[in-house]
């Protein structure tokens, strides 16, 4: 029963799926973090659905760019729309924490956000569906969330309060960063084994970024910050998706 509870308050957080209703508690949310990939799992799930669906091309990459974002309801791209603004600030670092509780978008926010769609779905329209690419990319999808809880429990925390506080403190963090560090190490091979060497040097490449930004420019990790690493995450992995295709490589 707790199992079942525990992935139901990772549902519950991270996604827009209805869960039933219940406390939330020191049992429930001490693993919390390790089940925060299944709701990649469900994406990646509904994603390769939507390409073996006899859909016009057009509505294809609509339907991958979209599915991430219905599945989540967007609580992701809520924290890159705030950190956003908070990096566009050049503020000192009180400054730009006080922008990510600031509940208001920016202007910043609107034009990254349109950006980011902008480039999201010209890649998912560029990426051709194949049952391999479907597999590497539910695989990604997992993957980034795995490597998002990892970051909430390994990273220092930027404030005493907040989602990433929350669930940090929750959680036990030693065996939760064990279990999601050999879960990311699984992936990796996985990705590896399929050919998708460079989604994994993406990813990698952004989780170091997102670990020296955290520190110098927030002085730790947020739920915003959290978010902001798994949109940028998961963009670039899609990108390297989309140029292995156009190379012939998978």
């Amino acid at each position: 029963m707790t199992a079942l509870q525990t992935i139901a308050v990772a549902f519950a957080m991270f996604s827009a799926l209805p869960m039933p209703q219940f406390d939330w508690n020191a049992k429930n949310m001490r693993y919390a973090l390790c089940a925060f990939p299944l709701v990649g799992a469900v994406c990646g799930a509904l994603w390769c659905l939507c390409g073996m669906l006899p859909l016009p091309a057009l509505a294809r990459a609509a339907g991958f760019c979209l599915v991430p974002v219905w599945v989540t309801g967007g609580i992701h791209l809520d924290g890159y729309a705030d950190t956003c603004d908070a990096l566009s600030s050049y503020g000192d670092t009180a400054k730009k924490l006080e922008i990510l509780k600031d509940p208001h978008c920016g202007a910043f926010a609107v034009i990254r956000l349109c950006s980011y769609f902008a480039a999201y779905f010209a890649l998912c329209g560029c990426v051709q569906f194949t049952p391999r690419v479907g597999a590497l990319w539910a695989l990604a999808l997992v993957g980034e969330r795995a490597l998002s809880g990892l970051a909430v429990a390994a990273f220092p925390l930027a404030k005493n309060t907040g989602l990433a506080h929350t669930f940090a403190t929750a959680a036990d963090r030693v065996n939760v960063r064990r279990a999601l560090a050999v879960l990311c190490a699984a992936v990796a091979a996985a990705l590896l084994a399929l050919g998708g060497w460079a989604l994994v040097l993406a990813a990698a490449g952004v989780f170091v970024r997102y670990y020296f930004v955290a520190k110098k420019q927030f002085g730790g990790t947020t739920g915003d910050l959290a978010g902001c690493f798994l949109q940028k995450c998961e963009i670039w992995m899609l990108a390297a998706l989309a140029a292995c295709q156009w190379l012939g490589v998978l």
